[in-house]
């Protein structure tokens, strides 16, 4: 099945580099994405609760920008990036998402990231 790309949007409280301190590095990424992550070069295991893990390659960064991993188990074209802009007319940054699902798993893929940036938001305040 192909995979749809998926664009989220969040408004955040914090700088940019605040919220860069929390999506690109692996102790940043363990206060909210994953209960663990563990780096060797460019690829990042990521490990939630005693049982599940996930390994990803970190494929694309601009250092205070974005960060973009592949999972080892996608399909070649398919990512997810964490980027970070600005809003001039709201003067806040925003937390943009990049990912891909299946069509029929879309608004559990989007539930899945509300909920991880609500965590993000209750760990660090942003």
């Amino acid at each position: 099945m192909n995979k749809e790309k998926i664009h989220i949007e969040y408004q955040m409280k914090g700088s940019a580099n605040m919220i860069w301190r929390v999506i690109g590095t692996p102790q940043g990424l363990s206060t909210w994405f994953a209960d663990r992550v563990e780096t060797t070069g460019k690829t990042y295991d990521f490990y939630w609760g005693k049982n599940e893990s996930r390994r990803a390659t970190l494929v694309a960064q601009r250092m205070g920008v974005y960060v973009r991993f592949k999972w080892e188990d996608e399909d070649q074209h398919c990512y997810f990036e964490m980027r970070i802009t600005y809003n001039e007319m709201v003067m806040q940054h925003a937390l943009e998402i990049t990912d891909f699902a299946d069509v029929d798993e879309i608004d559990d893929t989007k539930e899945l990231w509300n909920s991880q940036i609500e965590q993000l938001r209750r760990t660090t305040g942003m």
